[in-house]
């Protein structure tokens, strides 16, 4: 420590002396741009002078600020250590900064409707296994680890209301530096971190009884109630689904039926490998399901592909008069294709029908619209990814309209399943 401070003393007094030198320089040039002045300079040169003058001050001050900076840094007197904690002016100019940058870079941003209950649903799950453990919940307010963070990560339900929507957007896509704060996993999932918004709305208002039903089972938004039946599993599902999986996909695979995530049950084996694969290794896109797929084995993966297909699909509800017109026309896209926009059918894929077809084509008799439209959506913007065969979608789903991508949907929810479960 002595070595380290006479150092630093040492190189403190050189560069005092440097800089003394530098003043005695600049003294001894002031006198001769008096003597100038006098023999008749103009006084539009004595100002230029004297901006000269000024900037070179200023460049002094920046370098020593900078080695005077970097001394306090070498000689190691300022703790790192995440007990000491940050002085104060320290958490006052990061806080600062912070509100500052978020306010700038969210500039004219726009916000979607945050109001539908499938998206509240779907960032609440997220929210249980991405953040609860630093943020706390209703359940229990600020774990004991964290507590010891500097800085310390701030408890939610009293910090969400501190901020816009779009900010709160920026700050959960980003992530923030110098802190535990990680950016959004998958970059390209835009849709994942506006759920997450929409369930940190509802945060501050939520009892733990009324979260831990959202994250886990009864789900009671504004006045639905989205049912989740058999998340205690039984004796024959593998561990794995009750640890990793049901609570957004349910032990039945149904999803939880809103349309928030998928239904698994009596999908393609090989399909739902083959994906959690493609979560594992990034390549295919979502900040939700890359965390998880990432820490399951091959034999695991294979696991939950098998139990997931062995399940049965219910038959699907009777559609709405409402819809049915859209049906219709998603049928004749579905089965015929639309050869004007270069859209080829959907069934020789994706079924229904006795054709053979590979099996890592996903089956999406009796898929949620919902979930149908959003994952065209991504492929049309290239931000989906998936398995080896997914830039197959990226040409029909950008030759679709809106209208049609909705009406396929509404045709593959109305369907069977073609297995005959």
């Amino acid at each position: 420590m002595r070595r380290s401070l006479k150092v630093v003393l040492l190189i403190a007094a050189g560069v005092i002396a440097a800089v003394r030198g530098l003043l005695s320089h600049e003294r001894s040039t002031a006198g001769a741009s008096v003597a100038e002045e006098r023999r008749g300079r103009s006084g539009q040169a004595g100002l230029k002078h004297q901006l000269w003058k000024t900037a070179k001050y200023f460049v002094v001050f920046l370098i020593v600020m900078a080695v005077g900076g970097f001394l306090v840094a070498a000689s190691g007197v300022i703790p790192i250590t995440a007990s000491s904690g940050h002085w104060g002016i320290t958490h006052w100019f990061m806080q600062f900064s912070k509100g500052r940058s978020v306010a700038t870079h969210t500039l004219g941003g726009e916000t979607p409707s945050l109001d539908e209950p499938r998206l509240v649903l779907k960032g609440a799950g997220a929210y249980e296994t991405n953040c609860r453990a630093c943020h706390g919940s209703p359940e229990l307010h600020s774990p004991r680890v964290v507590r010891e963070m500097t800085p310390r990560p701030p408890y939610l339900p009293q910090t969400i209301p501190k901020w816009e929507n779009d900010e709160l957007f920026y700050i959960v896509k980003h992530g923030i530096k110098f802190t535990g704060m990680p950016a959004w996993p998958a970059q390209q999932r835009d849709d994942e971190v506006w759920a997450m918004v929409a369930f940190l709305r509802r945060l501050p208002n939520l009892d733990a009884g009324e979260y831990r039903r959202l994250v886990s089972g009864e789900a009671h938004l504004s006045r639905e109630v989205v049912p989740l039946e058999g998340l205690l599993g039984s004796a024959d599902v593998p561990d794995t689904i009750t640890t990793s999986c049901a609570r957004c996909h349910g032990v039945d695979g149904l999803g939880r039926g809103v349309g928030a995530f998928p239904k698994l049950a009596g999908q393609s084996a090989e399909y739902l490998y083959r994906s959690l694969q493609a979560y594992a290794r990034a390549e295919r896109h979502s900040g939700v399901m890359e965390p998880n797929a990432v820490g399951l084995s091959d034999e695991e993966m294979r696991e939950l592909a098998h139990y997931y297909a062995s399940l049965s699909k219910p038959s699907p509800s009777s559609p709405s008069p409402e819809t049915l017109p859209a049906i219709e026309r998603g049928a004749a896209i579905a089965q015929q294709g639309i050869p004007t926009q270069r859209v080829p059918s959907c069934v020789a894929c994706h079924g229904p029908g006795a054709t053979p077809r590979n099996p890592v084509y996903p089956d999406l008799t009796g898929q949620y619209a919902d979930y149908l439209v959003l994952h065209l959506e991504l492929f049309k913007q290239k931000q989906r990814g998936g398995t080896a065969y997914a830039h197959l979608m990226h040409p029909v789903a950008a030759h679709l309209t809106p209208e049609q991508i909705r009406d396929v949907a509404l045709y593959f929810e109305s369907l069977t399943s073609a297995r005959g479960n």
